[in-house]
């Protein structure tokens, strides 16, 4: 009577899984599962993301409306505040991106476009010259007007298709 040895026969058994695990189809089972528990994952950060900066916007509107003389009006200025919105919304769009993943299993160029854009025109928006040198503000404008190309070049593409 031949005697076997437990561990060799659970080394075989790991490396037959292993095997299993490696094939194509399997194992794009498995790359599937990690992309859509780590979007769901982002997508529920960016949710807490977007909380935050909701309470925080509406706390600063609410103290420079409310407690500082005179009343009604900002203590900050416009810009900044425009600046807090903006940030938002393009939390907004990051999370329409992670949706629109989600759903059809695709990054969708064109919401991704339009998020930098938001964000660079933001950017613009709340630009300081006085921080800032006169070169930064021209590198901004060349990014808007390169990605608003971008853009009419996706939205062409995608109706000349449909």
């Amino acid at each position: 009577m031949v005697k076997r040895n437990p561990s060799k026969n659970r080394f075989k058994s790991l490396i037959t899984k292993t095997g299993k695990l490696l094939r194509d189809d399997n194992f794009m089972v498995g790359i599937h599962f990690v992309e859509n528990a780590v979007s769901k994952i982002l997508s529920v950060a960016l949710i807490i993301v977007v909380g935050v900066s909701l309470f925080e916007l509406t706390l600063i509107l609410a103290k420079d409306l409310f407690t500082t003389e005179p009343v009604g009006f900002f203590n900050k200025t416009l810009i900044e505040i425009f600046g807090l919105f903006l940030n938002i919304l393009i939390a907004l769009e990051l999370l329409e991106n992670i949706t629109a993943y989600l759903r059809k299993h695709i990054v969708q160029v064109e919401l991704v476009v339009v998020t930098a854009l938001i964000a660079v025109a933001r950017k613009i928006i709340i630009f300081d010259p006085s921080k800032y040198a006169k070169n930064d503000l021209i590198a901004l404008a060349f990014a808007c007007f390169a990605l608003a190309a971008s853009y009419a070049l996706i939205r062409f593409i995608n109706q000349r298709d449909n």
